[in-house]
């Protein structure tokens, strides 16, 4: 799959039409402007970096956020080309970078396996860009190139004589389309790493100069995505050393690590040339269907089925966490975020490689393979027993109000869309948020202390538990096998705690059942936290709220402190009902924080710390982060 460099030239660059669209309709091209789209500019333009050490050419990819937020990507590999093409008496460069549809990425002789197939990636930056320049040290020279907003501004010239090669890339996002946005260096990072795992070998460097932020992280794995799963199971109890095979076949190459835990969970992370098919695609169904034969023909070869419990694929899933890379010469992702994989080859291939793979692992280390068996046949005699609690909790309908939990107030509209739930912790502030609600569009369901910590327990245990049998019966979704997001009968669904400690503990558990059960809703955005204020501040007639310890600083300086009466709310109890509406409920004055996965390698692992049986890991974590806590109730 590797090409010459001489083969990259500007007869590659192929142009299939102009910036101004790109301006007009950011969203269209890179999915929102909000901090998704805002740093996905700088993973587009890494992509192009990526695409070079895909072709051989790149081994080193330097990114640096400067100290006023311009960011710098540099490359090693074989630079943009930057001769003239004919038809458009513009450098190869130019068009590149400021037509969109023009790259390298459509014929098959400059790149034979690359993400962005769609051509309007670097472009795509530059119209967003405030300015964006390109310098390229190729053919015994370096050149720069400048454009504002998609413009050209400084044509093409030649700076000085270099040897070597590569890119450099420059740009400042605008404001007029971001506004003040600030880069967050976990979000660049984390991108970074997982790039660098699937990319055995490459060195990427991330440097953040911003004034009280300086760090500098290099990541580099020879073991490729084998480290991947030793950093995802790092605080986790593993069962056998990782399992690795690779494999070219009909153009596909498939690259695949996985091991097991003793946990309850599956974690399969899937990519496509580099790209994050977090929706799977052809080759998760392939993989997934391997594995799941691969078991039940060992299990019948060496005898050791159990009764009539026959392995499902989520038996066999329990406790694994894998890998799945593809490299697909002219992969057919769905829709521009790329997010699923629909190329039909690519199952039957990728289902024949992983299942010879597992096949020969298991007949080679007989031990290991009886482990992992045996844990599949605890999770079926768990799916069993589950299966018959399952009707406890099974909703026949969203008009099947005999089903719906006795503590539930329910809400009068019956339109999804426009309902929401409170998930309240205990009776007390059940009674105070039943009464301050707004009855047409707010249900409310008072929760008896903690619930069950998911994260240790298995399913049919889970189903066992009152709380959660009660959640699941309030939403509508089902659970597990049955679990279905669009059921749900709110489209937002509020956790409101009291600001201490305990209550920070039901939200925790509360979101790790939303992790590891329902992740779709948290994926759709269902998913909030309600932030009830922690001080009620008055002076005379005049009342205020204060969020937060900085807040009420500034609400007694503002004020002067003098005739101040400050009282500090314990819990959501303590908030007669109109104060609970007024701060906390009314959709005109309240604040919500939306639960999001930004990265879901880092969300397993935060799970993991916080509430696994590893106990050495939670310690090290309050350790770290002491120092942060800003309100503690002791």
């Amino acid at each position: 799959m590797t090409a010459k460099a001489s083969d990259y030239s500007g007869k590659d660059i192929q142009v299939l039409e102009g910036l101004s669209a790109v301006r007009k309709r950011p969203a269209m091209y890179i999915g929102d402007i909000g901090q998704r789209g805002f740093h996905h500019l700088i993973f587009e333009v890494v992509d192009n970096s990526i695409d070079e050490a895909l072709a051989g050419f790149c081994k080193e990819i330097d990114v640096t956020i400067t100290k006023d937020s311009v960011i710098v990507v540099k490359d090693d590999g074989r630079g943009i080309p930057v001769d003239v093409i004919e038809k458009y008496k513009k450098p190869a460069i130019e068009v590149a970078l400021s037509m969109l549809h023009a790259g390298g990425k459509f014929g098959k002789s400059a790149y034979k396996v690359s993400g962005g197939l769609h051509g309007v990636g670097v472009s795509a930056v530059n119209a967003l860009s405030e300015w964006f320049e390109a310098e390229v040290t190729r053919e015994g020279a370096v050149y720069l190139i400048r454009f504002e907003r998609g413009i050209t501004t400084q044509k093409l010239k030649k700076l000085k004589a270099a040897e070597g090669s590569g890119t450099i890339i420059r740009y400042k996002a605008d404001k007029e389309i971001f506004g003040d946005q600030e880069y967050s260096y976990d979000i660049i990072a984390n991108r970074l790493r997982e790039l660098a795992f699937l990319n055995k070998g490459l060195k990427i460097s991330l440097h953040d100069e911003r004034k009280g932020s300086e760090k500098s992280e290099n990541f580099m794995y020879d073991q490729g995505i084998v480290s991947f799963i030793e950093y995802v199971n790092k605080n986790k109890t593993v069962l056998h050393p990782p399992v690795y095979f690779t494999k070219s076949k009909e153009d596909v190459e498939v690259e695949v690590a996985l091991q097991y835990t003793d946990s309850y969970n599956e974690n399969v992370f899937t990519f496509a040339n580099n790209i994050n098919t977090i929706e799977g695609g052809t080759h998760l169904i392939g993989f997934k269907a391997a594995l799941t034969r691969v078991f039940n023909n060992y299990v019948k070869e060496n005898k050791l089925a159990k009764g009539e419990l026959a392995l499902s694929g989520d038996d066999a899933r329990e406790g694994l966490t894998a890998v799945l890379s593809v490299k697909v010469l002219q992969p057919q992702f769905e829709g521009q975020t790329k997010t699923k994989l629909g190329n039909s080859e690519v199952k039957g291939l990728v289902e024949q490689i992983v299942g010879d793979g597992l096949w020969n692992y298991f007949n080679e280390h007989p031990q290991e393979a009886r482990a992992v068996v045996e844990k599949a046949f605890l999770a079926a005699e768990a799916r069993e027993a589950a299966r018959k609690a399952r009707g406890l909790v099974r909703r026949k309908s969203a008009l099947d109000s005999m089903l719906l939990p006795g503590k539930l107030a329910d809400c009068s509209e019956t339109d999804p869309s426009q309902c929401e739930i409170y998930l309240v912790e205990g009776d007390s502030a059940g009674g105070s948020s039943k009464q301050g609600r707004d009855r047409r569009f707010q249900a409310i369901l008072p929760l008896r202390g903690k619930i069950l910590n998911v994260e240790k327990a298995r399913i049919n245990k889970i189903l066992a538990n009152n709380e959660i049998r009660v959640l699941i019966s309030a939403f509508g979704t089902g659970f597990a096998e049955d679990f279905d997001a669009t059921k749900v009968r709110y489209h937002k669904i509020i956790i409101m705690c009291d600001a201490d400690v305990d209550g920070a503990h039901i939200r925790t558990l509360l979101l790790t059942f939303f992790y590891r059960y329902m992740r779709k809703l948290v994926e759709d955005g269902r998913i909030y936290i309600a932030q009830p204020p922690l001080f009620r501040v008055r002076k005379g007639k005049e009342i205020t709220y204060a969020f937060a310890e900085p807040e009420l600083e500034n609400l007694k300086k503002k004020l002067g402190v003098q005739g101040l009466e400050i009282q500090r709310y314990k819990g959501l109890g303590e908030m007669n009902p109109d104060q609970l509406w007024e701060t906390t409920m009314n959709p005109e004055t309240r604040t919500l924080l939306k639960v999001t996965i930004e990265d879901a390698v880092k969300a397993d692992e935060l799970f993991t710390i916080l509430m696994g049986d590893v106990v050495e890991p939670r310690k090290q974590f309050i350790e770290k982060y002491a120092r942060e806590v800003k309100n503690l109730d002791i």
